[in-house]
């Protein structure tokens, strides 16, 4: 299992300090979050400031885009990095689509089977030199001419990763990506009855099996040494819990474990404005069931006894104060998994 760090930040140059920072660290890789800053530039200045860690987008909204501009950008990155980018992709929900975008939103887990579908085309393009003959039902890419053609990438194509919480988006990835970036809002049990079984109608739709397909574990994990670490840590995540479970687009998660009238419940706070007290709602046993919570060395093993048999990778936040020692043997312990 590899171990990797998050790329949250408020600007570029923190973003490039930040991957410096996780191959510093010993992280296998570093993996950027579309929030406040562009994750292709921040992917971009990452590559120039490191050396050995992957990079990629975790994830870039691929509905906000198309195929073509999406292609180019891993093109040039999968270049720039000397072959160590992944891009990560995702559909986001439909509010941030329409409103925050002003794209068109529909049938998301079709378009993003075709969304990849396309970029796998256009890189065949550029590969071989043929013709580029896509059409689907949502992207038509029929002209590629010479002058527009980076020819094909010395690092071969970078691997796409597809961000999938419901059956039919976690489906199409097991279909046509490389890998499924699990959301933190998930659960070991929800991995197993949910997850496991979509990837595998994915994989038999595509004929192939999962031995090389790249599946994240969830990444809500308090590992710190302190009470008070631990409360602080504890509290985010249960923020995050009722952030997330307010979405019904992630409703299914909580109506495997009976939950569902949750997600009610949380939704109709957001409208009324009540952010601060919908944590108040995720109760110890709920938070335990999403999250892994305790030491340094608790917390890896219990990310070992739920994902060690399923995951390939998870991320993971490590404190500012640390022994570094420490932290690189329980690396170790996961990647030996």
């Amino acid at each position: 299992m590899k171990v990797d760090a998050g790329g949250y930040a408020a600007t570029i140059d923190a973003a490039g300090d930040g991957a410096r920072a996780a191959e510093a660290d010993g992280f296998d890789g570093w993996w950027a979050v579309e929030t406040q800053v562009d994750p292709f530039l921040a992917c971009a200045v990452a590559a120039e400031r490191t050396e050995r860690i992957e990079i990629g987008t975790g994830i870039a909204v691929a509905l906000a885009r198309n195929p073509m501009t999406v292609a180019l950008q891993a093109n040039d990155l999968q270049a720039l990095s000397g072959g160590r980018f992944g891009l990560g992709l995702g559909s986001q929900i439909k509010p941030h689509i329409t409103r925050r975008y002003s794209m068109p939103w529909s049938k998301p887990a079709a378009r993003m089977r075709e969304f990849i579908l396309a970029i796998r085309a256009i890189w065949e393009c550029w590969e071989t030199g043929g013709d580029l003959a896509f059409e689907g039902e949502f992207y038509t890419h029929t002209l590629m001419a010479p002058f527009f053609n980076p020819g094909p990438n010395p690092h071969g194509n970078p691997k796409i990763l597809l961000a999938a919480v419901g059956p039919l988006m976690t489906e199409a990835a097991g279909e046509v990506a490389d890998g499924v970036l699990i959301h933190g809002f998930s659960t070991e049990r929800y991995l197993r009855e949910a997850t496991l079984p979509a990837l595998e109608r994915g994989w038999a739709k595509a004929g192939r099996g999962g031995k090389e397909f790249e599946i994240t574990a969830p990444a809500f994990v308090v590992a710190r040494e302190t009470e008070e670490e631990i409360a602080a840590g504890v509290e985010f995540i249960r923020q995050q819990i009722a952030f997330y479970g307010s979405t019904p687009a992630y409703r299914p998660v909580l109506e495997l474990h009976g939950w569902g009238d949750l997600q009610d419940e949380l939704k109709a706070m957001t409208k009324q404005g009540k952010w601060d007290s919908m944590s108040e709602l995720i109760d110890d046993g709920m938070l335990n069931t999403f999250a892994v919570i305790g030491t340094p060395e608790e917390a890896i093993a219990e990310i070992r006894r739920r994902y060690a048999d399923i995951a390939t990778r998870i991320q993971l936040s490590v404190p500012q104060e640390r022994d570094d020692r420490r932290w690189r043997s329980l690396f170790e312990e996961l990647r030996n998994t």
